[in-house]
Order: C-alpha cells, then sequence, then structure tokens
C-alpha cells in the first residue's frame, strides 16, 4: 500500500501540468511503484497467493498502459520508460 505522500511525490514528477493526475504516465508511475512494494512483500510471504494475483493483475494493466502510449506517442513511452527504469 502506497503512502499518500509518495503517492504526491510520484505524481509531481510525472505529470504533465499542475492538474494532471490520471495521464497514462502518472498511472504506470504509481503501478510501478505498487508492483515494487507488492514484490518485496511476496519475497518474504511466498505462499500469499491472492497478493501475488493481484501482482499480476497490476503488471498486466501497466503493460496496457505502456502499450497504449507506445501506440500514441513514442516520445513519451521513452521518457517514462527512462524515468522509471522499466525494463522494455
Amino acid at each position: 500500500m502506497l503512502t499518500t505522500e509518495t503517492k504526491s511525490k510520484i505524481i509531481k514528477g510525472l505529470q504533465a501540468d499542475k492538474t494532471d493526475t490520471g495521464s497514462p504516465e502518472v498511472q504506470i508511475g504509481i503501478f510501478t511503484e505498487q508492483i515494487k512494494v507488492l514484490t518485496a512483500h511476496l519475497q518474504e510471504n511466498k505462499k500469499d497467493n491472492h497478493s501475488r494475483r493481484g501482482l499480476i493483475a497490476m503488471v498486466s494493466k501497466r503493460r496496457r498502459l505502456l502499450d497504449y502510449l507506445r501506440r500514441k506517442d513514442e516520445a513519451r513511452y521513452q521518457t517514462v520508460i527512462k524515468k522509471l527504469a522499466i525494463r522494455r
């Protein structure tokens, strides 16, 4: 679970303008941070299959958002990949 402060930092780092909170870049950033937190949780709790299912769903959602961003604007896609250090 992300704290409000962490979410705010992510949004500020990726938003296009002051009111941007739902662009694909911001959503991808939030999903990336949630994936990191959940991955750490699952390394300690190997049998937590309910959380594992949630992680797989999050990774899939992020993948779809990245694919959408790549189709719409390759430059924005490359920027997000570099900022978040996502392998692709």
